[in-house]
């Protein structure tokens, strides 16, 4: 199971971008699928998540400007991220707990970071 994510770039405040993350490789379930960020210098925080059932879940920092959603016929999740701020600048990470074909049992899987600079 491997997780892709894409779509991150260079934006000035105030600008937009969509990120996307594909999960890929013998699938049996997807749970929860969700993402994080590192911004510099600092720890790995959670943005948004979106979990079995279809509930959200956003990081206060960003609610009301990023939008998480997922498509499970293609096994994918996205973030729209809207009037993006300086201090949204940071890797982001998608994150999925998967069961693979093999094992059945559900493990938390990491795609590779995708670099999102906001410029002022």
């Amino acid at each position: 199971v491997q997780l892709q994510a894409s779509g991150g770039g260079l934006v000035q405040a105030g600008g937009s971008l969509r990120l996307s993350c594909a999960a890929s490789g013998s699938i049996f379930r997807i749970a929860n699928v969700g993402w994080y960020r590192q911004p510099p210098g600092k720890q790995r925080e959670l943005v948004a998540r979106v979990v079995v059932g279809g509930n959200t879940d956003y990081a206060d920092s960003v609610k009301g400007r990023f939008t998480i959603s997922r498509d499970n016929a293609k096994n994918t999740v996205s973030l729209q991220m809207n009037s993006l701020k300086r201090e949204d600048t940071a890797v982001y990470y998608c994150n999925g707990l998967i069961a693979s074909d093999t094992s059945r049992n559900f493990r938390t899987y990491w795609g590779q970071g995708t670099q999102v600079t906001v410029s002022s």
